[in-house]
């Protein structure tokens, strides 16, 4: 496309991009742009998290905001570190703030009633994220979640997030069709030398499975290690490994 990080800025025209309301708080990247982090706001109405993430106090923002109408709000530009992750980790970057474009979705969340993502909404985030996939060259395993990044901590965009219809985009892994056959790890201690393996932070075991039960297996999510979980996760690193993912 011949796009350049600098070109989604501040105030120049922008396709993807209905309105700009920027915030103070960012800073320099200090790494490369290698991923994307979804989250929720959990904040109603809109204006509410707009608030939040535009306030100096707060102390908090995001690149996007995307309401449920599908009205998509820039709020740093992308060559900045917005301060949306937090203290996470991610395939060994512990400044995931600093590799990632983190995009916030207008919704209640868990604490206000969670339900499906708004179509509107999906529409809007499938073409921005296509073209930061594209002008940054991420691979599809770091188009991840919040949950992803800061298991101990985080549960958003949470289960009802559509990844299914976004890895029909390729813009996200999509759950193995095909699974071998079998209880791949001998116990629940190989299971999680695998899934920080994956990428994940194992810090907290249970909040961990959660996590990945949360994104993989999103019918139960219950930090139990089991047969199901273990064929999905060695299935995905199967796959990394043949080098038919990245």
């Amino acid at each position: 496309m011949g796009f350049k990080p600098e070109d989604f800025g501040g105030g120049e025209p922008d396709e993807l991009v209905h309105r700009t309301q920027l915030s103070p708080n960012c800073n320099e990247r200090a790494l490369p742009v290698s991923m994307v982090v979804l989250h929720y706001t959990e904040m109603k109405p809109v204006e509410t998290a707009l608030d939040r993430l535009t306030d100096p106090e707060a102390g908090v923002s995001a690149h996007y905001l995307i309401t449920e109408e599908g009205e998509v709000i820039r709020l740093v530009p992308e060559h900045k570190r917005a301060w949306h992750a937090g203290k996470s980790f991610w395939r060994g970057i512990k400044d995931v703030n600093s590799a990632s474009i983190g995009i916030e979705l207008d919704h209640p969340g868990h604490a206000g009633g969670y339900r499906e993502f708004a179509d509107a909404q999906f529409e809007a985030l499938v073409p921005l994220v296509a073209r930061i996939v594209d002008l940054y060259d991420i691979p599809r395993a770091n188009v991840v979640g919040h949950s992803d990044v800061a298991p101990p901590r985080k549960i958003d965009p949470g289960e009802l997030f559509p990844w299914d219809r976004l890895a029909d985009y390729g813009l996200c892994l999509a759950k193995p069709k095909k699974l071998e056959l079998g209880d791949p790890f001998q116990n629940d201690g190989a299971f999680m030398l695998a899934l920080e393996r994956y990428g994940y932070d194992i810090t907290d075991g249970p909040k961990a499975v959660e996590a990945f039960q949360r994104r993989w297996r999103p019918e139960l999510i219950d930090g139990q290690v089991d047969q199901q979980i273990g064929a999905i996760l060695f299935q995905l690193l199967l796959d990394r490994d043949r080098g038919l993912t990245r």
